[in-house]
């Protein structure tokens, strides 16, 4: 048996019930995948987008309809060691990946003022452009839910907003893409897990900010990982349940005792029907 084969076993057999479980269960729940889809498996060299390949290759095996996956590496312009490492981790894997060059990071760089924002927003709309160009109608991306309750979490302490990261979202600027959050459910322990188990290791988000422990290390100047530490201390000295309850709000909102809310853009308050309630 080839090394990947191995690989692949661990996911049906040693981690099913914490990977290939919830997986199916957010492609289902979520309706994330359909007959004669065509979808952009955008792979950014990390443990998430790796595993995420990996589950969607044996899907394709096991799946009871018709649909198509393209998997595709952008590189920003990571240096040479990363961009080794991902080579290595496609080899080994067995993941039939596109590698596509642009210069992203020396751009986003350049600026003054928040080359994070900038490098994220360009990443973000350079693959919805090259998922197009491939005739898919639909992009991957390997957000897990410690992710979604992080990103909920920040929001409200930092944007003064509740507002979280959906499973599935349509594209504002390209028709008929879509993109889709396949490992929604999946714990990020979980990952980091199967992926010490096979001896694996990947790259962590690589700019010339933190390309210094961008190979199985933390972004200590993180905001991210500053909102990690928090709910683990939420965790421990509060609530054991707190990020299952911190993902439960968000589809357990109570409109009758809000101030307001958003909805296709447009502003409301509990005061505009106050009166007529009594």
């Amino acid at each position: 048996m080839e090394r990947y084969q191995e690989i692949e076993r661990t996911i049906i057999k040693n981690y099913r019930g914490r990977l290939w479980a919830p997986f199916i269960k957010a492609v289902k729940e979520y309706e994330l995948i359909k007959p004669n889809d065509k979808i952009c498996v955008c792979i950014s060299g990390g443990k998430d987008s790796m595993l995420m390949a990996k589950l969607f290759q044996e899907l394709l095996r096991h799946s009871d309809f018709e649909f198509e996956v393209k998997y595709l590496v952008m590189n920003p312009g990571y240096n040479e060691r990363n961009l080794n490492q991902i080579k290595e981790n496609l080899n080994i894997l067995n993941i039939p990946a596109t590698i596509i060059e642009t210069n992203i990071f020396e751009i986003a760089n350049a600026q003054d003022k928040s080359p994070c924002y900038l490098c994220a927003k360009m990443r973000r709309g350079a693959l919805y452009t090259l998922a197009e160009k491939l005739g898919c109608n639909k992009i991957a991306l390997g957000h897990h839910f410690d992710d979604v309750i992080e990103t909920t979490l920040m929001n409200m302490l930092n944007a003064g907003s509740f507002q979280t990261m959906l499973p599935k979202l349509h594209s504002d600027n390209h028709d008929g893409m879509e993109l889709i959050r396949p490992l929604y459910l999946i714990r990020e322990k979980d990952v980091k897990a199967w992926a010490k188990y096979n001896d694996l290791r990947f790259i962590m988000c690589a700019c010339r900010f933190t390309e210094a422990c961008s190979v199985d290390g933390e972004i200590n100047a993180s905001r991210r990982l500053t909102t990690k530490n928090l709910i683990k201390e939420l965790k421990a000295n509060y609530n054991e349940n707190v990020e299952k309850n911190i993902f439960s709000a968000a589809s357990n909102i109570n409109m009758d005792m809000i101030l307001g809310y958003k909805k296709d853009g447009i502003k409301h308050s509990f005061l505009d029907d106050y009166d007529e309630e009594k």
